[in-house]
């Protein structure tokens, strides 16, 4: 680890403070009225020249003066920075923003993405709580006329997936009633991982008693199953990026974007083993080579008994931290709140 003094901490502090306030490279003739101390303006030149050496700043071409590089953003980080407290604005914003009926789970994370995005001015990613130990909770048939029905999946955390399709002409509805009920008598109160392990063993020697060919209908079956345990994505403030993007070219946006649309990598730069505290990953800290010029601050939110779920933001390296922090952190508290209070009112009906 990279030892300062006290004087070299207090104008690194400054200048990344500076540099993300107003995005210009800082002099030493800024940082004399900015100081808690006083300092020379040759001495002050004298430190930022010691920091360069160390890596920590960078001089830029077009001035005499010093931005932060990716290892001064990341000391800073980890040693002098203090989360904002959360204005009163922003936190009626969530509140209200969250004071709505919502029909199903998704829309609260998905609102949230959204929220997010207009508060920071970043690209927002949230992740619905984790699925692994959800239960299934009913299942059941709903007729549409001319052979097709909806068939609908409730799982015990509030997720309700459906799926159309058409029955074939030679299955009765007292079949279909047959195979319901053996859904619901044997396989509800199970975890989805222990459901799929009933379908590849006596669950379609059972259906295959009522139907004649099992295969398909539990193909629609497992289906929905699988839409229902996959972790949910959602992304808000997608246009964002172009406000901070260091390198706008069309090709780069384009796979940016694509790799939001992708839900196994966005589990990959998401994921990882977070734990109860906010992260910061800058520049090629980031798992995914597309992020390396952005910064990302990920944080995991807990709904007691059903999970937890991911809240992050990607924004330029100069994006101003203390206040990102600070937003997240109350951001996830509120966010949790209100996917408890969804919870406990689905428990009331």
């Amino acid at each position: 680890m990279v030892l300062l003094t006290d004087r070299e901490l207090l104008i690194l502090k400054a200048i990344v403070q500076i540099y993300t306030d107003d995005g210009q490279p800082v002099g030493s003739k800024a940082l004399v009225s900015k100081l808690p101390i006083h300092v020379s303006s040759a001495t002050i030149r004298n430190e930022m020249a010691t920091l360069e050496e160390m890596g920590l700043l960078k001089k830029t071409h077009s001035s005499s003066g010093r931005v932060p590089s990716i290892k001064g953003y990341r000391y800073y980080v980890d040693h002098l920075l203090k989360p904002d407290k959360v204005q009163s604005s922003d936190l009626r914003k969530i509140r209200s923003s969250f004071n709505q009926q919502f029909q199903e789970i998704d829309d609260i994370v998905a609102e949230s993405a959204d929220m997010l995005s207009q508060l920071t001015s970043y690209t927002a990613f949230t992740v619905k709580p984790e699925l692994k130990d959800a239960k299934l909770e009913g299942f059941r048939l709903v007729p549409l006329g001319n052979h097709r029905v909806m068939a609908i999946l409730v799982t015990d955390n509030g997720s309700v997936q459906n799926r159309t399709f058409k029955v074939p002409k030679n299955v009765n509805p007292e079949a279909l009633e047959s195979v319901i009920r053996i859904i619901n008598d044997q396989l509800v109160g199970l975890t989805l991982g222990e459901v799929f392990k009933r379908l590849e063993t006596d669950i379609p020697i059972q259906v295959g008693k009522y139907i004649e060919t099992p295969e398909g209908f539990l193909d629609v079956f497992e289906e929905i199953l699988k839409k229902s345990s996959t972790e949910h994505f959602f992304v808000g403030g997608r246009l964002n990026l172009l406000n901070f993007s260091k390198h706008p070219d069309p090709s780069s946006i384009r796979s940016l974007y694509s790799l939001m649309g992708r839900s196994t990598d966005l589990a990959s730069v998401l994921g990882g083993s977070l734990d109860h505290n906010i992260q910061v990953q800058i520049g090629n800290e980031i798992t995914n080579n597309l992020l390396k010029n952005y910064s990302l601050i990920t944080a995991t939110y807990d709904v007691d008994q059903h999970g937890k779920g991911v809240i992050a933001i990607l924004g330029p390296t100069s994006m101003p931290y203390s206040r990102m922090i600070g937003l997240v952190g109350a951001f996830r508290t509120e966010l949790a709140q209100r996917l408890i209070d969804y919870y406990h009112d689905i428990d009331d009906i």
